[in-house]
């Protein structure tokens, strides 16, 4: 579970039977547990604490002899008959970057050398079967050399990750259930949403969701606002009552098949996800820069993805309206834009070195900066999409967008997997900027070029015990000629991380 999110592309498996293959102990949610579980929308679940949230320990009830030391922290009965226990979770990731000329040569600290340290640590009260009460605390510190952009997302003193309440229950025949509190939330493709990964606090949504789950339907709404991470005392993270996140999700997972004398399954995908930045949190493009203001956006999508014998594919395709409000006039601007997202791979079959080889290719619609009128068409996805999904060094954000990127990956060992990508990216728009996570690029002079760079990377993870990890991710953001003369610059991004979960 070193790549969580791939759901299911391109999971480091070395074994048979790929189409039933099932990680960590997660709840019985039948086959949308399959390949790392996120395809039942609590998201991956490896054997220790990627997503502690999703875990169901309720097997140490019965089960004697533990299988890891750890166990005696996972399952501890609080009264004689064993309904009410509590599990205890915990992460501690250390990481640290090198990168030669960040932000595409942008940014002033050259040679740059970071570190940062998150600790994530919680707890999981249940209370017979159908009530439970989950916590989870967060903190992380951050330094280095050359750094740049520590705020409240790399730095947090001690406070509440998640805090929530799920009632569960049988209805209409489906496995239902109700949360509502403070959570993280990851029922949307990975390269919409996901857990803000790159710092060391992840998004956390205030809120609640609803959700059944059939045997091969399940249905899911939430309505949240975001958790207000910018203060800097213990204790003090408040709502954000100003940025929305609301939606549906219905997932169908259709009848099993073979293909070419193997096994298939997969999932189709149909969902609605809003949100709103509120007073002057969006920001699109403009002639003399940027301009800020309100941006509601409507995002209504579809994605198929599976498993068909040796080959592995998700294709995914949204339409985003909405509305733009000038934080200076409160004009308002329409808003139509579009993605393609979509990766076909292979497993070739070779015992040795058990290899993935795919591509993917992700379209995200640019717009006119030139024009100060009429529909913005910049697609843009602002709560962090998978840092890995597209770009390992995460200087090229998904807006106004064309990325081609070959990959291949072999797992030599049980424990260890390697991969090699050569991503390409393009504008979609050349009337249109170069997109950062926190809005634009400015380079010196006009970038006038279609062709942005390409950036090959190779990244090393190495599971070395059920607790521990090491992963490493090398890249070469390589900029175009074009981008070159407008002031751009081509660097080197290094990044290691060691993490310890129970």
């Amino acid at each position: 579970m070193l790549y969580p999110a791939a759901n299911p592309i391109g999971q480091p498996i070395r074994m048979g039977g790929a189409e039933n293959r099932k990680n960590g102990n997660p709840y019985d949610w039948g086959v949308f547990n399959r390949g790392d579980g996120e395809a039942a929308g609590f998201g991956p679940v490896g054997r220790y604490g990627v997503a502690p949230w999703a875990e169901d320990w309720s097997r140490l009830r019965t089960q004697k002899r533990h299988d890891d030391a750890f166990d005696v922290l996972k399952y501890v009965p609080l009264n004689h008959s064993g309904s009410v226990w509590i599990s205890f979770s915990g992460e501690t990731r250390l990481r640290n970057w090198f990168e030669t000329r960040p932000q595409l040569g942008t940014q002033k600290n050259s040679d740059s050398g970071r570190f940062t340290v998150r600790n994530l640590y919680g707890a999981d009260l249940h209370i017979g079967t159908h009530l439970r009460f989950f916590g989870q605390l967060v903190n992380g510190d951050a330094g280095g050399w050359g750094g740049y952009g520590y705020g409240p997302t790399y730095r947090k003193r001690l406070d509440a990750q998640q805090a929530f309440v799920e009632a569960r229950w049988n209805m209409l025949g489906a496995k239902s259930g109700f949360m509502f509190g403070r959570q993280q939330f990851l029922d949307a493709p990975a390269y919409v949403i996901y857990n803000r990964d790159t710092p060391d606090v992840p998004l956390s949504w205030n809120g609640f969701r609803g959700y059944m789950i059939w045997p091969r339907i399940r249905i899911d709404g939430w309505d949240f606002v975001q958790t207000n991470d910018s203060e800097t005392g213990m204790f003090h993270d408040t709502e954000n009552y100003a940025t929305r996140l609301y939606g549906f999700n219905a997932t169908w997972a259709p009848p099993d098949f073979t293909f070419m004398g193997e096994k298939g399954y997969s999932f189709v995908d149909a969902f609605y996800i809003g949100y709103k930045l509120g007073s002057t949190a969006g920001v699109i493009a403009a002639p003399a820069g940027t301009v800020q203001g309100a941006d509601t956006r409507n995002n209504f999508g579809v994605r198929w993805h599976g498993l068909a014998g040796p080959f592995e594919f998700s294709l995914g395709a949204i339409w985003q309206g909405g509305v733009f409000r000038n934080a200076t006039d409160n004009a308002p601007r329409a808003v139509n834009a579009f993605a393609i997202n979509s990766i076909l791979g292979y497993r070739l079959r070779d015992r040795m070195l058990n290899t993935f080889a795919g591509i993917q290719t992700d379209v995200y619609s640019g717009g006119d900066t030139s024009r100060q009128g009429g529909a913005v068409g910049t697609y843009i996805a602002p709560f962090s999409p998978q840092t890995n999904y597209l770009d390992t060094t995460t200087y090229i954000n998904p807006s106004n967008l064309i990325s081609f990127a070959p990959l291949v990956r072999i797992t030599p060992f049980h424990s260890v997997s390697i991969q090699f990508k050569y991503p390409l990216f393009w504008r979609d728009n050349v009337n249109d900027a170069v997109y950062r996570s926190s809005g634009t690029y400015a380079f010196a002079e006009n970038f006038r070029g279609r062709f942005i760079g390409m950036a090959p990377q190779a990244s090393v993870a190495w599971q070395i015990n059920a607790h521990l990890s090491w992963t490493q991710y090398v890249s070469r953001l390589m900029t175009s000629r074009a981008l070159d003369a407008a002031g751009g610059a081509s660097g080197t991004y290094y990044q290691s991380n060691f993490v310890f979960r129970f």
